[in-house]
């Protein structure tokens, strides 16, 4: 069982697949679900941190570089007055955040939502809650629907 618990820590790391596919793939090898939501949300949650702080370093990295610089800095502008219009208006954003990392979606998930998280300057702890729930939220999602014999992969 060790074995298919470190399977499915990996593959909760691996982005676009996520806790999506590591729920998914411990039910039907037989980990206990008790066993494989702890073990599969730390998985998903542990580049987290990473993404937050290292996209943003990568984009203030690039933007005077010469030939990414202007995608680097509009990234980078577009990102900051796009995170000042959310903050301001409402208190919604880290809601929307959940949201959008809790609706097993193609292209949605704990990696992109981090990112988009870190571009809009959104605080941290804030951000990783958010996250977090969207996490257990994915994951809940995916193991009703993989108990209830849904194929989620077509």
């Amino acid at each position: 069982m060790f074995y298919k618990c470190l399977i499915a820590f990996l593959i909760s790391m691996v982005p676009l697949i996520e806790i999506r596919g590591a729920i998914a793939y411990a039910l039907i090898a037989g980990v206990p679900a008790y066993i494989a939501y702890p073990v599969c949300i730390l998985g998903n949650m542990l580049p987290v941190p990473v993404i937050f702080f290292l996209a943003r370093k990568v984009l203030e990295w690039g933007k005077d570089k010469k030939f990414i610089g202007k995608f680097f800095t509009f990234c980078l502008e577009k990102g900051h007055k796009g995170g000042q219009k959310l903050l301001s208006g409402n208190k919604g954003a880290y809601v929307a955040l959940f949201l959008f990392v809790g609706i097993p979606l193609p292209g949605t998930g704990a990696w992109t939502g981090t990112l988009a998280a870190s571009i809009l300057d959104l605080d941290f702890k804030k951000s990783v809650a958010a996250i977090m729930c969207g996490v257990v939220l994915a994951g809940i999602i995916i193991g009703v629907l993989s108990i209830l014999g849904i194929n989620i992969a077509t």
